[in-house]
């Protein structure tokens, strides 16, 4: 289970990471918000209505499911069985509270926090993005700040400086998990 805060490149690293793990398999989630520029459902996210959403949550679909930044976002539920089932191994991208609930369910899960190297080049990033306006740019900044200090509930820390570097330290974290005696 990977989280960073808004901006620390965890879907640009889970992507990369992707192209490296033959055995690693990424659940795409659901969520409310509507599409960024480049982005296709049923590839990155599954976009719902917040009707059709809440009917899921209702039904049991979701393993996990948060609503930061006024949009819901889940993670579902049988893709993750299925694909445990079929021997792979299962990334998520999860905000700090998603984590930690999955953790619960799946006490197995290795759980890793991706951080920028540094509160300036995070909000340099926010900016750099061009997808918020200076209002949810500065509340994405105050909940990463927030976010980051959960650090202590993770397995595993890796610094997103270098992005290279960041993709090798996470398929060094995937190796090590193979070899560890449970």
């Amino acid at each position: 289970m990977i989280s960073a805060p808004s901006g620390g490149g965890k879907t640009s690293l889970i992507k990369a990471l992707l192209k490296k793990e033959a055995n690693l398999t990424h659940t795409v989630s659901f969520t409310t918000r509507q599409p960024r520029a480049g982005e296709k459902n049923g590839k990155d996210y599954h976009f719902v209505s917040e009707k059709e959403f809440k009917r899921r949550l209702r039904k049991g679909d979701f393993l996990e499911w948060s609503k930061p930044f006024g949009q819901y976002y889940a993670t579902p539920k049988a893709a993750i069985l299925t694909n445990i089932r079929q021997g792979r191994n299962v990334i998520l991208s999860l905000d700090a509270k998603g984590a930690s609930f999955a953790k619960k369910k799946f006490r197995e899960a290795v759980l890793v926090y991706i951080l920028p190297p540094s509160l300036k080049a995070l909000r340099k990033r926010l900016i750099g993005r061009s997808t918020d306006d200076s209002k949810e740019i500065a509340k994405r900044f105050r909940l990463a700040k927030k976010d980051i200090s959960n650090l202590n509930k993770y397995d595993y820390a890796v610094v997103n400086d270098k992005f290279g570097e960041a993709v090798n330290d996470l398929q060094a974290i995937i190796t090590a998990e193979k070899f560890k005696v449970r």
